[in-house]
């Protein structure tokens, strides 16, 4: 899909905007895993998640390759909305962002302030995500997709800049929402030459891309019904589906409950508040905890953006953090 030189050129588009993330080693979340522990903060980009550093590699080639084009839209639950808006921004293009109905309300405000013009529609991503193609096509809007070659090279920088500060991870465990993250890390690792053993994590209420991985072939749900928008995944991208078939090592399937968990144990632990989507990789690591002895482990907290009621609600804002 690239090459390091390739990637490199992206982590310098990236980094116009986005300062490298950090990546820390918190010793009260080493405890609580009984192992040595690296959280990447993706949460600490300027639209508070990963996906921003796609939208800035993807608007930087639309924009070089079709100076005139008159604006663009996509569909999202959030992330992926916001990164468009903030990448199409500084590129001068309009952007039009479609989200279902009942979508994040902190969410939606941040994509209007990025400049979006967002539409609520449909009851879930995958409705949304149609009449969106729908309108592209009738005024000629350019339709970003959710998972694309430039969108997966600008999310790789995040990947680069992990495993260089460091190369010596024994696991990463990585959220799938469409695939762009999991499949980022895996073609940094591989291209670096390492031997991270790389998980992706899904919701137990939306687990297209874990029965894919079991089956070898796209398969999509009916529904996707977790609190965890991030990864409200019903029908996987085919691309994406075969980079994780042969380059992750299994996926791990985590419940709401066991999501609210982690996001506690962020807080409490090093004080960042994570997302639903954020917190999966170590909700997933929690579940694994006995298999983590002794090795080193990498997570990778993809984003902050949850809503405070959301919050309240489902992690309570008195409830005891234990592992």
């Amino acid at each position: 899909m690239f090459d390091l030189n390739e990637l490199e050129r992206a982590h310098a588009i990236v980094g116009q905007a986005v300062p490298a993330t950090p990546a820390h080693a918190w010793p009260l979340l080493s405890r609580r895993l009984g192992t040595a522990v690296v959280v990447k903060h993706e949460n600490h980009t300027p639209t508070g998640a990963f996906k921003v550093r796609g939208g800035l590699v993807y608007l930087d080639r639309l924009k070089r390759e079709r100076p005139n084009v008159p604006g663009i839209i996509s569909a999202t639950r959030g992330n992926h909305g916001q990164s468009l808006a903030f990448a199409a921004r500084r590129h001068g293009v309009p952007a039009v962002i479609y989200v279902p109905k009942g979508n994040s309300v902190e969410k939606n405000h941040a994509m209007r302030a990025f400049g979006a013009d967002l539409v609520e529609h449909g009851d879930d991503f995958q409705l949304a995500r149609e009449e969106a193609g729908r309108r592209a096509q009738f005024e000629g809007l350019h339709m970003v997709p959710s998972f694309h070659p430039d969108l997966v090279l600008g999310v790789a920088t995040y990947a680069l800049e992990l495993f260089r500060a460091v190369p010596d991870l024994d696991v990463l465990y990585v959220p799938i929402g469409q695939g762009s993250g999991i499949s980022a890390c895996i073609l940094v690792r591989d291209l670096l030459g390492l031997k991270t053993e790389i998980i992706g994590v899904q919701s137990t209420e939306a687990p297209s891309y874990a029965l894919s991985f079991a089956a070898g072939k796209v398969v999509t749900t009916e529904t996707s019904d977790t609190l965890a928008d991030g990864v409200a995944t019903r029908f996987p991208d085919a691309e994406a589906v075969a980079l994780v078939c042969k380059g992750a090592s299994r996926i791990v399937q985590v419940t709401d409950d066991e999501i609210a968990l982690a996001i506690r144990a962020y807080w409490t632990d090093t004080h960042n508040l994570a997302e639903g989507a954020g917190a999966a990789a170590l909700a997933a690591a929690l579940q694994e905890k006995s298999k983590l002895k002794g090795k080193r482990v990498g997570l990778v907290l993809s984003g902050g953006n949850i809503d405070f009621d959301l919050f309240r609600r489902w992690v309570g804002t008195d409830a005891p953090a234990t592992a």
